[in-house]
């Protein structure tokens, strides 16, 4: 029989597997107390948040919720950072602390119902964010309709001059 700590920790994990979008799979071996606080404020600020449960636990909550079999991931000193909606905010963050502290790594993830492995999850800090996304297709759409006026505003302009040009023919005749 399993024993209520762990029981409490197991609901814990499905509840943040739960209330998230997707989690990714850090090696936070050899930080510090105040690193690890430091960490977590930055991941709070990007709207994440990094928990350490027991590997088992999680295996056995993932299994739960439906989730892809990531237990060749789970092991050693890992931390879950629980993101909502947008990965890349928390995977830059990751990546920005992994490279300032040097003691931080990507193990793996679990994104859009998929387990990636640690190369596919920084793939993630390196895509633009969503506002930087929605300014490029803003641009877009704006040069579109700018180029569709540009042609559409040709059209009787061309016929304007062709026209004149041919009374100025006719009266010069």
């Amino acid at each position: 029989m399993p024993s209520k700590s762990n029981v409490e920790m197991l609901e814990k994990v499905s509840g943040s597997i739960e209330n998230a979008g997707g989690l990714f799979v850090v090696d936070y071996r050899g930080l510090s107390v105040k690193e690890t606080q430091e960490v977590r404020r930055a991941l709070r600020a990007a709207g994440a948040e990094m928990k350490v449960y027991k590997n088992n636990i999680v295996k056995i909550a993932l299994e739960n919720a439906g989730l892809p079999n990531i237990d060749d991931m789970l092991a050693g000193t890992c931390a879950y950072v629980f993101y909502g909606e947008d990965p890349v905010e928390p995977a830059k963050v990751i990546k920005e602390q992994s490279e300032k502290l040097k003691k931080m790594n990507f193990i793996g993830a679990i994104a859009d119902g998929k387990a990636l492995t640690a190369d596919e999850a920084k793939a993630y800090a390196d895509l633009p964010n969503r506002e930087q996304l929605m300014a490029q297709v803003a641009g877009l759409i704006s040069g579109f309709a700018r180029d569709i006026a540009v042609c559409i505003n040709g059209v009787p302009s061309g016929l304007a001059r062709g026209i004149n040009a041919v009374s100025e023919q006719k009266q010069a005749a």
